[in-house]
C-alpha cells in the first residue's frame, strides 16, 4: 500500500496542483455557491406554491374518485392516487402554514414554466386515462418528459418512452391484475 503524496509540510496532498479558479476549501465552496444562488421567494411566492399544491391534491382527489377506490379488500384503480392526492393536500396546509418563515424556495424565474408544464401534461394524463386508458397517454408522457424537459436525445426519448409504459403494463396489467384503465 502507498502513502499518500506529502509535501515538505508533511500535509497529505499538500503538494498537489491546485486548479486555478476552483475553490480549495469547503468554506470558499460554500460561500461561491451562496454568491450563485437564485433570488429567494418571498411569504407570497411560498402561498402561491402551497395552493398549487393543494388544489393539484384536490383535484387529483377528485380525478381519483371517478376512477373508484375500492375497498380496503379490492382496491380500486383510484385508490393509490387518492391516498397520494390526500397527501398532497396535507402538505400543501403544512407549505402554507409555513410560508412566512420559509426562506429556503427560490423565486419563480423563466425555469419555472419547466414546471408548469410538466404538471399541465400530468394533468392531461390524468384527463386522457379513463377515456383511452394508460397506455398512449403515459408513452406521451414519458416523451415529453424525457424530451422536452430532460432534453434526452429523440431515440433515447422513443425507446425508453416506450420501455417503460411497457413495463408498468408487465407488472400492473398482467402480474398484478390491477383494474388500471388499459387497451389491451
Amino acid at each position: 500500500m502507498t502513502e499518500p503524496s506529502r509535501d515538505r509540510s508533511g500535509e497529505p496532498g499538500a503538494g498537489l496542483p491546485s486548479f486555478a479558479g476552483e475553490p480549495g476549501t469547503a468554506e470558499e465552496l460554500a460561500a461561491e455557491w451562496e454568491a450563485e444562488k437564485p433570488p429567494a421567494a418571498g411569504p407570497l411566492s411560498n402561498l402561491a406554491a402551497a395552493l398549487v399544491v393543494i388544489a393539484l391534491g384536490v383535484f387529483g382527489a377528485i380525478q381519483s374518485l371517478g376512477l373508484g377506490t375500492g375497498a380496503a379488500a379490492s382496491p380500486g384503480a383510484g385508490t393509490w392516487p387518492f391516498l397520494v392526492s390526500l397527501v398532497l393536500i396535507v402538505l400543501g396546509v403544512a407549505l402554507a402554514v409555513s410560508a412566512r418563515r420559509m426562506s429556503d424556495a427560490e423565486q419563480f424565474s423563466s425555469a419555472s414554466w419547466a414546471v408548469l408544464l410538466g404538471l399541465a401534461t400530468m394533468v392531461g394524463f390524468g384527463l386522457l386515462i379513463p377515456m383511452i386508458g394508460f397506455e398512449i397517454p403515459g408513452v406521451l408522457l414519458a416523451f415529453a418528459w424525457l424530451k422536452v424537459l430532460g432534453r434526452e436525445s429523440w431515440r433515447t426519448s422513443i425507446i425508453a418512452s416506450l420501455a417503460i409504459v411497457a413495463a408498468f403494463y408487465l407488472i400492473f396489467v398482467i402480474a398484478l391484475g390491477t383494474s388500471i384503465p388499459h387497451l389491451f
